[in-house]
This record gives C-alpha cells, structure tokens and sequence, in this order.
C-alpha cells in the first residue's frame, strides 16, 4: 500500500522494496475552475522537470530533462512527452528512473514543474489544483508513496514538488511542495547551480 506523504516528509523507497531497479514519477495537476459566467481563461501548460544533480548542484545544462531534452545522457532517467493542458485523469507527465542503472556520481533528482509562459499568460500555482506527485515501481505497477500539494501556491509560477535522493546506497524521496515566482525552466534551474 502507498504511503500518503505530508510536506517536508521523507520516506526510504529501496530499503523496504527489495529489487527496486526502476521507478515512474507521476506528476499530475487540474486546472480550477473558472470564476464567473463569461469569463475565458487560457488553457495552464505545465512542463515536467527533472534536474539530475551531483553533489546537490546542477553541473551541466545536459542534466535538466524537460520537454526540449527528454533523454539524460546516462538514459536513466527519461522523460515520457508534453502534456498542454493538465486535462484528464491520472498523471499528466511521467519521467522514469533507473535508479540502479543511475552513475553513482548523481545523488539526488529534483522533481519540479513550470508553467509555460506564465507571467505573459497571468497564469500561476493558485489556478491548479489536485497538484500531486507520486513514485511508482514500473516492474510491479505498485504505488509506493504519494504526496499530493495542499498549500496555496497563489502567484507562485513553479513549483519544486519533490525530490529522489541516495543515501548510504539507498535510495529515498522527500515530498519537498515548495513554490517559486521562476519563469519558466531557465530561471528555476538557477537555483541549482
């Protein structure tokens, strides 16, 4: 059974999950509904993030993987296509890791999402809801843990959902929910270097 994470939560994914080799991110969000009678609001295109750090820093511009660069070069972590619009049920974007494959110098994957064009769009984090992230052993399907993002995210543009990290040959995720007034993915990737 998955567990439902709180922000700021951490839990241990391998040493509990015996032959954990590959999991899918799942990343998902829904757009609120509109206010009003007439009133028109462009489609929210949020865009999947991974940064694949060493050291906790972001060495090469090569390890950002988002929807202009869907492969890392170590084809360990792969991101699987742009969704527009955030329509539909389940997750809107998936990135897969092969977390036993991934060279030992990388120590942590960031897990975050922009959205498209927000600032020239008024758009922000307060016009999604049902934002979550979860972490899915793609061999069994099994969910193995899930944080869904509660706070308001009012005028926040992107958001750091959470984060994959090795510890003592272990791999953990801390369900990180911060938000950000970056625009787009070159601002935020910023905060990594």
């Amino acid at each position: 059974m998955a567990v439902n994470l709180q922000k700021g939560q951490k839990v241990d994914l391998t040493k509990g999950n015996a032959g954990l080799k590959k999991v899918t991110v799942g990343l998902g969000w829904d757009e609120a509904q509109k206010k009003g009678l007439f009133s028109r609001v462009q489609d929210i295109d949020c865009d999947a993030v991974a940064l694949v750090l060493e050291e906790d820093k972001l060495k090469s511009k090569n390890d950002v993987i988002f929807y202009n660069n869907l492969r890392h070069s170590s084809g360990c972590v792969i991101h699987q296509g742009d969704n527009l619009t955030g329509g539909g049920d389940g997750d809107d974007e998936q990135i897969m890791v092969y977390l036993s494959d991934l060279p030992q110098q990388y120590t942590k994957v960031v897990f975050a999402v922009t959205i498209y064009q927000a600032y020239q769009r008024n758009q922000h984090f307060g016009m999604i809801k049902n934002a979550f992230i979860r972490i899915v052993d793609s061999d069994t399907r099994q969910e193995l843990c899930r944080y869904n993002l509660t706070d308001n995210y009012d005028n926040q543009t992107a958001m750091v959902f959470g984060e994959l990290y090795r510890r003592n040959g272990e791999w953990k995720f801390n369900a990180v929910g911060e938000g950000t007034s970056d625009d787009g993915v070159s601002q935020l990737i910023k905060r990594f270097l």
